[in-house]
């Protein structure tokens, strides 16, 4: 049985925001947008690797969430303790030269992990942790 990562979802609360930051700074192929204003789903991937993508979605749109639930979403996204991701690039100190020069939240600059890998962090607009590590 063969199984690979097709997708993989993180919040959003500005699309254009986010649009900004994955597409114009991290360099991702839109595959595809849906909606309108903030309710949009969004998906996007690294070019040349049309089978892995991220889902840009709207956060608590399902109608079984509470009002209460919905608040703790937005305070964990103001907070960037909702969503994470982990990619991962040949280039780690160019790609950090150019996240930092466009204005993205650093949160950890490029530093060697006493786990083995070299990684940085930074913040989406939404606030969803980005770490990017450095392939050996």
């Amino acid at each position: 049985m063969e199984i690979t990562i097709h997708a993989s979802s993180l919040p959003h609360d500005d699309p254009e925001e986010s649009l900004a930051f994955y597409r114009d700074i991290l360099g991702f192929e839109v595959r595809m947008d849906v909606g309108k204003g903030k309710m949009r789903w969004i998906t996007v991937g690294p070019a040349g690797q049309p089978g892995t993508s991220i889902l840009l979605a709207p956060p608590a749109v399902d109608p079984g969430i509470t009002d209460d639930e919905r608040r703790t979403i937005a305070e964990m996204m103001a907070k960037g303790t909702y969503g994470w991701i982990l990619l991962a690039t040949r280039d780690l100190d160019a790609t950090f030269e150019r996240l930092q020069a466009s204005g993205a939240e650093v949160v950890q600059e490029p530093i060697d992990q006493p786990y083995g890998v070299r990684d940085f962090a930074v913040r989406d607009p939404a606030g969803n942790l980005v770490r990017i590590q450095q392939v050996r």
